[in-house]
């Protein structure tokens, strides 16, 4: 069967392979063919060498989506033909994380998404909604989740304001879910073409933050001076600090990302005298995965799928990731 290895980490070494046939599956296992797959941070911090523990070669990308095409004995779950996502911890399945569930990632510690079929534990794959496509349906697992997780957490519901940084995959599933769990929701962006399109998706505020970089002072602002009950913060480095600013007394902060990099130093006296939960995100289980889905599912929501490229399109596909230009999810069309 085919498949895409990344041999080193570097955009210049994308392998195209031919790997044998994965064989019956065996009890409690299924194979699934992989139609479509979706980009994440993670993705890139593999390929330049900066995910920890992550191997070389490796099959990359952690988000995959395609048809069960075979089911082994006491599979439950799925029946051959189902239209399933992949989640991205293959240990990981429901209840609180720990190092051994957590730690194992696809596409970075573990075989990804761009092979032909992936042969699989039947507890780690979840159907999909029959009015997503294929690449709207790969760009669940990761970010959908990641966002679920998150306003979950934060206890986010009707009366809720959230504010979140960016218009990437997570950023924009969050306004999505937590306008359906009736929250408001204060977004931002260097880009006004992007704040108007979060508009069209019912954001409540947009903040430009290229105008100012004080977006904190605009939360605060439309807040009455209280803060947001959650920030979701992909960006972290010297900008975090605003995050424990913009958030309530008793809030929650979800670090979900570095994009500015991860060593600053927060300053702990709004952590403390506000009493801020700042709460790390490294994924989660199947079982959140499975709520995320049957929340887009009941509420009919459509991913944003910025770009679809193919595979022969890769390096394009991370170039563009990485330039950060992207508003939603950026997929990839197997085509096997």
């Amino acid at each position: 069967m085919k498949a895409i290895q990344l041999t080193a980490p570097s955009l210049d070494a994308f392998l195209p392979v031919e790997l044998a046939d994965p064989a019956q599956p065996g009890r409690g296992r299924v194979l699934v063919r992989i139609k479509a797959a979706s980009l994440n941070f993670a993705d890139i911090a593999v390929v330049h060498g900066q995910y920890p523990g992550a191997v070389y070669p490796n099959i990359p990308l952690a988000d995959g989506a395609g048809e069960v095409v075979a089911v082994g004995e006491d599979v439950w779950q799925v029946k051959a033909g189902d239209r399933v996502v992949i989640h991205i911890k293959p240990h990981w399945i429901a209840g609180r994380a720990t190092a051994e569930l957590a730690g194992p990632m696809r596409g970075a510690t573990v075989r990804g998404s761009l092979v032909e079929v992936a042969e699989l534990d039947a507890a780690t794959v979840v159907k999909i909604p029959d009015h997503l496509s294929w690449e709207e349906a790969a760009s669940l697992p990761i970010a959908a989740m990641t966002a679920w997780r998150a306003l979950d957490t934060a206890h986010i519901g009707p009366g809720s304001t959230v504010a979140l940084l960016g218009t990437g995959g997570v950023s924009i599933f969050a306004l999505q879910l937590a306008k359906a769990r009736g929250a408001r929701v204060i977004i931002t962006s260097s880009s006004n073409e992007k704040l108007e399109r979060a508009r069209m998706l019912k954001a409540d505020e947009t903040f430009n933050y290229r105008d100012s970089p004080d977006w904190d002072r605009f939360v605060l602002d439309r807040t009455g001076g209280q803060g947001v009950d959650l920030v979701i913060d992909p960006v972290g480095g010297q900008g975090f600090e605003r995050s424990l600013a913009a958030v309530r007394h008793g809030g929650t902060v979800a670090a979900i990302g570095f994009l500015d990099g991860a060593a600053q130093p927060a300053n702990l006296m709004p952590v403390i005298f506000k009493e801020i939960r700042v709460q790390g995100s490294n994924g989660g289980s199947v079982a959140d995965l499975a709520s995320a889905i049957g929340a887009i599912s009941v509420h009919r929501i459509r991913p944003v799928v910025d770009q679809i490229f193919e595979l022969d399109q890769l390096k394009a596909a991370y170039e563009r990731m990485g330039a950060g230009a992207h508003f939603g999810k950026i997929a990839v069309r197997t085509g096997w």
